[in-house]
């Protein structure tokens, strides 16, 4: 039974591989591919078949509804600036960029209607890691682009935007990292030994016990 289930196991790590660089392949080609238009606000929008499509859209910032969101990046610990966009499909929540804890309140807030290039993503409700979104008090660990459009009172998409790099000031966008573990050839491996070693130990169990009973 040990045996077994550790195959078991093994085979679950082999497809489980099998799904995973399949999903980093579509992701890849989906990521370097031509901008195009985003799904329509009421649209359905799933990870498997969206997340890190590359998209396009022209609209207007709502720069008096932006939301920061704790952020660690490359740049060190800051915010990102979470700000509406109006275009003529509806709003959709925008990730301009990076900022550090000095320019949350001093950073660019484009004006008029603007083009936004960047990755469509898929939202990220409750909070970080053991840390719940706190509207109330405007404290935010994760971009819940649900709760971010109730707070502010605006009807949104169900996904956001990372928008590229614009300009040289902050916000710092561009800092979209794809990125999948895939680890399953090790898991893999390490099951079927498991399984190679579980034989082995059976083995030696039995031809000790014959020698007993030669004995």
């Amino acid at each position: 039974m040990i045996f077994a289930g550790f195959v078991a196991l093994g085979v679950w790590q082999v497809h489980r591989r099998t799904w995973k660089l399949a999903l980093i392949e579509q992701v890849d080609a989906r990521a370097h591919a031509l901008p195009v238009a985003p799904p329509r606000p009421g649209a359905q929008v799933t990870a498997e078949r969206d997340a890190y499509r590359r998209v396009i859209v022209r609209g207007v910032f709502l720069n008096d509804s932006e939301t920061l969101v704790r952020a660690a990046t490359v740049l060190g610990s800051g915010y990102w600036v979470m700000t509406p966009l109006r275009t003529s499909g509806g709003v959709v929540l925008v990730n301009r960029g990076y900022v550090s804890p000095e320019q949350r309140t001093a950073h660019a807030r484009p004006q008029g209607e603007q083009t936004v290039t960047g990755y469509l993503r898929i939202t990220e409700p409750g909070g970080g890691f053991l840390r719940k979104n706190d509207p109330a008090h405007g404290a935010w660990y994760s971009r819940d682009v649900a709760a971010i459009a109730r707070a502010r009172g605006v009807s949104a998409a169900p996904y956001f935007i990372d928008a590229d790099r614009v300009g040289e000031g902050a916000p710092v966008g561009g800092l979209t990292v794809i990125a999948f573990p895939n680890n399953h050839l090790v898991y893999m491996l390490t099951w079927f030994a498991l399984a190679g070693l579980t034989l082995v130990g059976f083995g030696v169990f039995v031809r000790q016990d014959r020698r007993k009973v030669a004995a």
